[in-house]
């Protein structure tokens, strides 16, 4: 399938402009848009501009609302409840996020269990950048029925990724990972660009083993590390729910499709670091892993989030490389006539 080279200055330009003429706030189509950039600059293009073109039906279906910050309510000191009212993930989340770190500094901890909100994108961002302002961040998000049980063949749980950001120098510590072994977002991405799948990632609507990523699209993805791995993932989606009230299991829907109103649940944990001193520690250590001798003398040791920030210094330069129907819908999206504000 064609691809496009896109200078990342104007991808970014045309997806607020496409979100903007959605209906869409200039400084919430700004989030948006820029944290779809974030993730295809690190290489996740699963969780990129792929996912835009979705988003903007969504929002002109009325299942998402792109004008909302969300309604918050605290329930005890460090516990914030927040209702998204439809809105756009990033933009209730950050929302979010500005409330409890701002409380932790206070309480040492402070939660957020956040409802009715659209798809989060890469976790990896919220983490990041809480650890830069010096705080933990854990961060746990539900999906639709994507992933097969163990032992099972058909999909009946969810991806269910966690975050943690911790701060470090020069770059903070960042895990982003689903429980799945790869995501959906991944197998749309495989399926945009005609590649095929590695073998033991997917099965098909029948629950047979598949290779194929439009097949996959409608079968499950399999749990990643076997046995563990879904129980993880399992424990995640429980808790989640426990804490948001959220759909479980086949139930849940609304950040792969245009029509649902989307009705997973999100949760972010902030702590405050036992002490500054610690983090000089963390850095020393996490450098000592890189500098640690490798197996292979051409691949270097490195932790979570290394190749991430090489994939972004590289696609700075040369620009994101998105599929041509994908550049092409939303370039269409951001030619048409902005909606008129009352």
């Amino acid at each position: 399938m064609a691809e496009n080279l896109v200078d990342v200055a104007e991808a970014t330009r045309v997806s607020i402009r496409a979100l903007v003429n959605s209906g869409a706030p200039e400084n919430h189509a700004r989030t948006q848009a820029e944290l779809l950039i974030e993730a295809e600059l690190r290489g996740r293009a699963s969780h990129g501009l792929l996912r835009l073109p979705r988003l903007i039906d969504r929002i002109r279906n009325g299942v998402a609302n792109p004008e909302t910050t969300g309604r918050a309510q605290w329930r005890g000191q460090a516990y914030l409840q927040v209702d998204g009212e439809r809105g756009l993930g990033p933009v209730i989340a950050f929302a979010a996020l500005d409330q409890i770190c701002h409380r932790a500094r206070e309480t040492g901890i402070a939660v957020a269990a956040i409802s009715n909100s659209n798809h989060l994108g890469m976790l990896a961002l919220y983490a990041e950048r809480v650890a830069m302002q010096g705080q933990v961040l854990f961060a746990l998000t539900t999906s639709e029925a994507l992933v097969h049980p163990w032992g099972g063949r058909m999909a009946m749980l969810g991806t269910n990724p966690v975050a943690i950001g911790v701060p470090a120098q020069p770059l903070p510590f960042v895990l982003d990972m689903a429980t799945s072994l790869i995501s959906m977002g991944q197998i749309h991405d495989y399926a945009n660009r005609g590649a095929p799948l590695e073998p033991g990632w997917a099965l098909d609507e029948n629950g047979d083993p598949t290779l194929d990523a439009a097949s996959a699209r409608k079968g499950a993805i399999a749990p990643f590390g076997g046995p563990k791995g879904y129980a993880l993932g399992l424990a995640f989606e429980v808790m989640v729910a426990a804490l948001t009230s959220s759909a479980l299991g086949t139930d849940v829907a609304g950040t792969l499709d245009a029509e649902s109103v989307c009705n997973k649940g999100d949760v972010f944990v902030v702590v405050e670091p036992a002490s500054q001193a610690i983090i000089g520690s963390i850095s020393a250590y996490l450098q000592s892993l890189r500098d640690s001798a490798p197996t292979d003398p051409k691949r270097p040791v490195s932790v979570p989030g290394d190749r991430a920030h090489l994939a972004r210094e590289r696609n700075i330069a040369r620009g994101i490389s998105v599929a041509d129907p994908v550049w092409q819908s939303i370039n269409a999206s951001a030619n048409e006539a902005a909606p008129r504000r009352t």
